[in-house]
């Protein structure tokens, strides 16, 4: 995105029409320029892994795999992706069209834009972009080696709408593949950087025959191979990956580090091992000291077969350390952002290659950060520290059945069937961006903040009553981000200035730093939450980002176990929970949505993992009477695996995403009888399309035949904060009226005039 988001405004100013193509690609370019030239003095620099949107889109892009929708779209490469990916045309392209379904990247908070196959898919080689990418990188003397997803890893990405077998695909793929490669060494490439992350997954037997087959299919290609694993172990897979038929093998020695002995075994004395042996994920320092001690033994048998590397693509972390100039001075000691980890590893590669004492002076610095925090008071608090024992002691507190507490709700609420509502958030225009700012430093004072939060709520509590909607929310006006903002609040967090990172397309997010033990000194929330409820009859719910995501979505310590950590926001966000009931509130939503894509990779680890997380949503809603309605919110994750732990949480509402997917998520229902109330997206937020009534209803109709009637909710798929105004009014709009007239239609078919005009309670 570069050090001040510049992609960002130009993808944004491109989309809206204010700036051309050429300026756009002038961007993009002097970015990958910009970063080629801060590896330059690396032995190898990835190219092509810069991306206008999404790096697996571009894959689809490279290998010719378009959906049937988008076949016949005008305009060139880029800006059909863009359409696919938006669900709306950019300038010169052709008329909207159903954007595709988007999801995470294996177990972290980046969006892929998922590939579509079906039975008659074909693929053909369309490499310009590396190519072009590749001659830029020869004409300012970058060693480049170029990065694509492997063949393996992508149709396991993909999504096959007709229930093709994605690995029938295959033999059309690989000479595809063949070709790229082909195209790649005529580029100028001597090694390439095939990523095959599902290598750290539980593979089937025919996948495992799949990659020999695919490897054993590509190995006369002129370029050598490095293949490239992270984010977890091979385990199982490594007899597999050893050896498979490339010149190279890279793995995640952090997550993986228990691999590397059996590799070292397993190998041929030919293959070079490529070590991540500083952490992509996360912003803490690398221990050198420790590190080498581990390197240097096997420096001294692999020699030259050795490389050293980042875990994963630096995408995950922040840019530049630098760019901080208000963070905590101890905290930031303790850190390295992407630039710095290049640093780690140019030290790292220097006392390998020329003894220690010739990088002593940054070793000692090194050192003295790292044990600096290990020895840091701020690090444990005595009161979370209690609290978490007393917890352990006590147990938690159980709910009532859902059937008595969603039939105190019924009459404490008075709400019709398919109650209306949305997922929290409303448009952040600049007005409100801009009071923030101001706030924040200190060019107005805190009466003044506290007026323009309020009439943005009263806008937003008038906006959803003349709508018709059932449930209303404040908006958000005050939240920056749905974690940062809690962060700000909590202690135990550092927030960065700049520290952004990519969560899809131009969408950044900017993760707060979890150093120490998480403590709620006041409330957060409460009094715009109270505020705008005192500004209507209608229910408003209070908005609480849950303790999973608070930890998934943040940079965590690594000095404690996650589940500990977890359980500590589970405290701090009950205490705002409880906080909100005392005030009236009589809804409340703890938003889950990284439930999901923070689970192991192997599904063997789920349980444990999925019991702590399940625990800590459940502590952190415990203790509220059975009439406060507690809503959880999901989305942009593979769910119906994890239905049964969904349920386990208990909580009396949630709601999903759907519309993007057209309630494909659904169809775990025929198999699972979810017990509580559900509410699947019939709006996706994240196109600037507004759905028509007829549209909403169809999804409301999908959506009852596997859904009771009295326990179905209609919403949009996510917050609506990055859209805008005028669109969010005609989407919301359409969505009211379509509950109404579902209402009216069932009605008619019940034959029951009243039916649909009484609260249920089921």
């Amino acid at each position: 995105m570069g050090a001040r988001r510049e992609l960002k405004w130009a993808l944004e100013g491109y989309w809206k029409g204010d700036i051309s193509r050429a300026q756009l690609e002038a961007v993009g370019a002097e970015l990958r320029q910009r970063h080629w030239a801060d590896q330059a003095d690396f032995d190898w620099v990835p190219v092509g892994d810069f991306s206008f949107y999404d790096h697996v889109l571009d894959m689809s892009v490279t290998l010719g795999c378009w959906p049937e929708r988008a076949r016949a779209m005008r305009g060139d490469d880029l800006d059909r992706s863009f359409c696919l990916a938006r669900g709306q045309s950019a300038p010169g392209a052709s008329a909207p069209i159903a954007a595709a379904e988007m999801t995470k990247w294996f177990n972290t908070n980046y969006h892929y834009i998922v590939p579509e196959f079906d039975a008659g898919t074909t693929f053909e080689l369309n490499a310009a972009r590396l190519e072009a990418q590749m001659a830029e990188a020869r004409a300012q003397g970058i060693r480049a080696k170029p990065v694509i997803i492997g063949p393996i890893t992508y149709l396991a990405l993909g999504k096959a709408c007709d229930g093709t077998d994605p690995l029938t695909l295959l033999p059309r793929l690989l000479p595809v593949y063949a070709e790229l490669l082909q195209s790649l060494a005529a580029a100028g490439a001597q090694w390439v950087q095939v990523d095959e992350p599902l290598l750290v997954t539980e593979l089937s037997a025919e996948w495992q025959h799949a990659y020999n087959v695919a490897y054993h299919a590509l190995k006369s290609a002129p370029v050598k191979l490095l293949l490239t694993t992270y984010f977890g172990r091979l385990l199982d897979n490594a007899y597999l990956a050893a050896n498979l038929p490339v010149a190279g093998l890279h793995i995640d020695a952090i997550e993986g580090r228990d691999d590397v002995a059996p590799l070292l075994g397993l190998m041929p004395p030919h293959k070079v091992l490529s070590l991540g042996v500083v952490d992509g994920r996360n912003v803490w320092k690398t221990d050198l000291q420790a590190t080498l001690d581990w390197l240097e033994p096997l420096a001294q048998r692999l020699g030259s077969r050795l490389w050293l590397a980042p875990t994963c693509s630096l995408l995950h972390v922040p840019l530049d350390l630098t760019a901080e100039r208000q963070l905590d001075p101890e905290v930031r000691a303790w850190l390295a952002f992407a630039v710095q980890k290049l640093d780690e590893l140019r030290v790292l590669r220097q006392a390998l290659r020329q003894g220690r004492t010739a990088v002593r002076p940054a070793l000692e610095a090194n050192a003295a950060a790292v044990q600096a925090r290990r020895a840091s008071g701020r690090l444990r608090h005595p009161q979370v520290q209690a609290a978490l024992a007393a917890l352990q002691a006590k147990g938690i507190a159980k709910r009532s059945p859902y059937a008595q507490r969603a039939a105190r709700q019924a009459a404490a609420l008075g709400l019709p069937l398919l109650p209306t509502t949305t997922i929290g958030s409303f448009p952040q225009t600049p007005e409100i961006r801009q009071v923030r700012r101001q706030f924040k430093a200190g060019l107005i004072d805190a009466a003044t903040y506290r007026s323009g939060m309020q009439a943005e709520i009263a806008r937003c509590v008038r906006e959803q009553e003349a709508l018709g909607l059932d449930v209303l929310v404040h908006g958000e006006p005050e939240r920056s981000d749905m974690v940062e903002f809690f962060a700000e609040r909590l202690e135990g967090f550092a927030v960065t200035e700049a520290g952004w990172v990519q969560s899809y397309g131009s969408r950044c997010v900017k993760p707060p730093i979890l150093f120490g033990d998480v403590r709620r000194a006041q409330p957060m929330t409460v009094e715009w939450i109270a505020y705008a409820q005192s500004l209507t009859s209608k229910p408003v719910k209070g908005m609480l980002t849950g303790p999973v995501t608070l930890l998934n979505w943040s940079f965590v310590r690594d000095d404690q176990p996650r589940s500990v950590t977890c359980k500590q926001l589970a405290l701090a966000i009950r205490e705002e929970v409880l906080d909100l009931e005392r005030a009236g509130v009589r809804v409340i939503q703890i938003d889950e949505p990284a439930l999901r894509e923070g689970l192991p990779l192997r599904r063997a680890q789920w349980p444990q993992a999925l019991q702590w997380a399940v625990e800590s949503f459940r502590v952190a809603c415990s203790g509220v009477r059975d009439e406060t309605q507690i809503h959880t919110h999901m989305c942009y994750s593979e769910f119906n695996d994890i239905i049964e732990a969904i349920a386990a949480l208990d909580a009396d509402v949630i709601t999903l995403e759907c519309a993007r997917s057209r309630m494909e998520l659904l169809e775990v229902f025929d198999r699972f009888a979810y017990p509580n109330a559900i509410g699947p997206g019939v709006y996706d937020i994240h196109s600037p399309n507004v759905p028509t009534v007829e549209q909403m209803v169809e999804l409301l109709r999908q959506a009852l035949r596997r859904l009771p009637l009295a326990r179905l909710w209609v919403n949009p798929d996510c917050g609506l904060k990055t859209r805008h105004w005028p669109e969010v009014v005609a989407a919301l709009r359409h969505m009211v009226a379509a509950a109404q007239q579902l209402r009216l239609e069932l009605q008619a078919e019940a034959g029951q005039p009243q039916a649909l005009a009484v609260s249920r309670g089921g």
